[in-house]
């Protein structure tokens, strides 16, 4: 334990989890589309559904989209200059028991109709796990960098991947692989304890059997 996990983050709004949490999967879901998002559809699950509204969990993932800090001023405006940059957000709330509480599926669509579709939990004091991309099982904290590579399900594709890691010095610190069936479609997220630039991240795009290769920073 840390001290960041006695006092909490630095944060604006009321609620670590249901504001300072919801900024975090909504800047997370804005560095996965890699693109400026001009349609954003959140639905709301369980707490988040309930309370959002008093927490400001709306204007946290909404601010977070848009590239904003937990601790940024702004974050209390954040539907407004989301309507002046000319993002457009539907909100819903839904039921889902199996889901964590504080759970926000967030489906965002670039300019050019790219959509990507990220679900996150917000688990208590700031921190978050997001737990699926596209529909495909991930398991990323958002506390380390990380890489999240689409490929194809094809034996050596893992160890091309973690030996340019290697070759570069880094060291991987979280590791899951999910599919959705043999030889087909496959994603793997690699959390690491640093190291991770675009030069490294373009040598894993280079490799032939991915089909998708996106950064995450803290």
């Amino acid at each position: 334990m840390n001290v960041f996990d006695i006092i909490g983050p630095v944060m604006i709004g009321p609620s670590s989890s249901h504001t300072a949490g919801a900024a975090r999967i909504g800047y997370i879901a804005r560095q996965l589309l890699q693109a400026r998002p001009v349609a954003a559809r959140i639905v709301l699950y369980g707490s988040f559904a309930k309370t959002y509204k008093g927490h400001g969990t709306d204007k946290a993932l909404i601010a977070g989209i848009l590239g904003m800090e937990p601790d940024d001023a702004r974050l209390r405006f954040s539907p407004r200059i989301a309507a002046e940059e000319g993002l457009a957000v539907t909100l819903e709330t839904a039921e889902d028991t199996d889901l964590h509480p504080n759970t926000a599926v967030i489906t965002l669509t670039d300019e050019q109709g790219s959509a990507m579709t990220v679900r996150g939990a917000s688990i208590g004091g700031g921190n978050i796990v997001i737990d699926a991309i596209n529909g495909m099982p991930v398991r990323i904290s958002g506390q380390h960098p990380s890489l999240i590579v689409q490929h194809r399900d094809r034996p050596g594709v893992i160890a091309e991947v973690t030996d340019l890691l290697a070759d570069r010095g880094v060291n991987i610190c979280n590791f899951s692989l999910s599919r959705r069936q043999k030889g087909g479609e496959a994603v793997m997220t690699i959390e690491m304890d640093g190291g991770l630039d675009e030069a490294l991240a373009d040598r894993v795009r280079a490799l032939p059997d991915v089909t998708l290769c996106v950064t995450l920073l803290p």
